[in-house]
């Protein structure tokens, strides 16, 4: 089994698909009321639906680079805003916090190891 891609709802197409491609990701679907990205390594991909209203949802997305610090001082010379510069936090990840123009949650991380194996992980299946 394997993630095909999340969908976030987004009130203004432009600004999203403006936002998402200023992050480094690649358009590969451009509709008026639905675009879909691929982020640059792996085959991951994730889609903006158009909505009328805007949804808090409490959904956070997440999107991994091993360079997190210096992709955080690319993005805020491109213009993006954060609402937390990188830092360590308590679960062994590094993580910057900001919000797309309509307001979903999104925090750029790196992980390493730590991703699929924290000293904490369990196996549920396991035999």
């Amino acid at each position: 089994m394997n993630l095909n891609q999340v969908t976030l709802p987004v009130t203004n197409m432009l600004d999203a698909t403006e936002f998402y491609l200023t992050l480094g990701f690649t358009q590969i679907v451009d509709t008026p009321h639905y675009a879909r990205f691929e982020c640059p390594d792996g085959q991951s991909s994730f889609s903006l639906s158009l909505e009328e209203k805007t949804s808090h949802h409490g959904a956070v997305i997440y999107f991994e680079h091993e360079d997190l610090d210096n992709w955080v001082l690319e993005l805020k010379r491109k213009g993006i805003v954060f609402i937390q510069d990188p830092q360590d936090e308590t679960y062994l990840w590094r993580e910057a916090v900001l919000k797309d123009p309509s307001g979903n949650k999104i925090k750029l991380y790196w992980a390493g190891e730590n991703r699929l194996n924290p000293p904490w992980r369990v196996d549920k299946n396991g035999e």
